[in-house]
């Protein structure tokens, strides 16, 4: 846990109807503690907008009174934070209770969902983790949250995960003037848009994956691979539920007139979202291939089983006959057949000989050795 230099400012004033408690946070998630003033220890980056451009230094607290009197915005940044740190910019920002317990909760689905006139969406991110060898065991996607909070004057952005950062996203709109002056709904474009696009190169990834257990499936070598194409198709499963409850989403966006959004991001949304259906069509494309080439697998591993059995029953029947032969022979009888004659020997090794060439030869005929 780290500390800081300076103490713990007062807490901001609660409002006269404050939100109610959250819910407890899920067992086995260890809570970052707050070491700052509340509100402030999970913010990364705060920044006003007026005209597309990125005004001087302000504080936090000071943020939304500066974009109120100047007509612009505030995009604020937040990493996992707590409770009393979301709740704190909750009472300042006005952001509805239900919106915050899932932000500080996370694990949630991808989802859009209006309060008055405000928007909170929910975008699940992705990350590729590379492997040397794709293993029964292997690790493939590792995958995370980014929370938005859209309102007229605001932009809140709550990230959960490792990876995700949207720190040079932040960095290549300021560059883009014209897109930050259509207001705040352009952040929430830009962030669905970094996360469209990280998809795009996931699925990428992991399609020579599924090339590469393709190729092992099918070689002539005798491969077991039916652990590593459950395991990737378990991972894939994850990225599925991360696109597929998108598209939703993104279509309200693109196509309703929502309040806060301007009429023109619809276009802007309406690209994200057709990138969101290429890549469900990916995801999806490739997890039907999946369950082919498992099926495949297990066909193969099938035949090869059957295949064995035909041998070991070649060879047992061969061997059947001599043993047959040498039992009959071995019987305590007075009169056998040949046994008194001093060629019979050498005529029964010649018959066991003769048979067990000729069941060979037909088993080998057959396919059987």
């Amino acid at each position: 846990m780290t500390t800081r230099d300076t103490p713990p400012a007062p807490p901001l004033p609660m409002a006269p109807d404050a939100p109610p408690t959250l819910r407890p946070r899920p067992a086995g998630r260890r809570p970052r503690t707050a070491t700052g003033p509340p509100g402030q220890g999970a913010i990364m980056d705060c920044a006003v907008y007026v005209d597309g451009r990125r005004q001087e230094a302000v504080s936090p607290g000071d943020a939304l009174r500066v974009a109120e009197e100047r007509g612009g915005y505030v995009w604020l940044g937040l990493y996992e934070p707590t409770e009393a740190e979301l709740e704190a910019i909750a009472d300042e920002y006005d952001l509805h209770p239900l919106a915050v317990e899932d932000a500080v909760y996370a694990h949630q689905r991808p989802k859009l969902e209006s309060y008055d006139d405000a928007l909170f969406m929910v975008l699940k991110t992705a990350t590729y983790v590379e492997h040397d060898q794709l293993t029964a065991t292997s690790e493939v996607l590792d995958t995370g949250e980014v929370m938005v909070f859209l309102g007229p004057r605001h932009v809140i952005t709550v990230r959960h995960g490792e990876h995700g950062g949207l720190a040079e996203l932040r960095q290549r709109l300021e560059q883009q003037r014209e897109l930050l002056c259509l207001g705040p709904a352009a952040v929430l474009y830009a962030v669905a848009d970094l996360v469209v696009d990280t998809f795009v190169e996931v699925v990428a990834a992991v399609e020579e994956d599924v090339e590469e257990l393709e190729a092992s499936v099918f070689s002539p070598q005798r491969t077991d691979d039916i652990g590593r194409l459950y395991q990737l198709k378990r991972e894939l499963m994850g990225l599925r539920r991360a696109v597929l409850p998108l598209e939703a989403p993104l279509q309200k966006l693109a196509e309703r007139p929502v309040e806060v959004v301007a009429d023109a991001m619809r276009s802007y949304f309406r690209d994200v979202h057709d990138h969101a259906i290429r890549v469900r069509d990916q995801v999806s494309g490739m997890d039907e291939l999946l369950t082919s080439i498992l099926q495949a697998s297990l066909a193969r591993a099938t035949m090869a089983d059957n295949e064995d059995m035909r041998k070991i029953s070649a060879y047992a029947g061969i061997i059947a006959v001599p043993t047959a032969i040498a039992g009959i022979y071995g019987m305590n009888f007075e009169y056998i057949p040949l046994s008194t004659s001093a060629w019979g020997f050498w005529l029964i090794v010649l018959v066991i000989l003769g048979s067990i060439a000729l069941l060979y030869t037909g088993f080998k005929r057959s396919g059987w050795l």
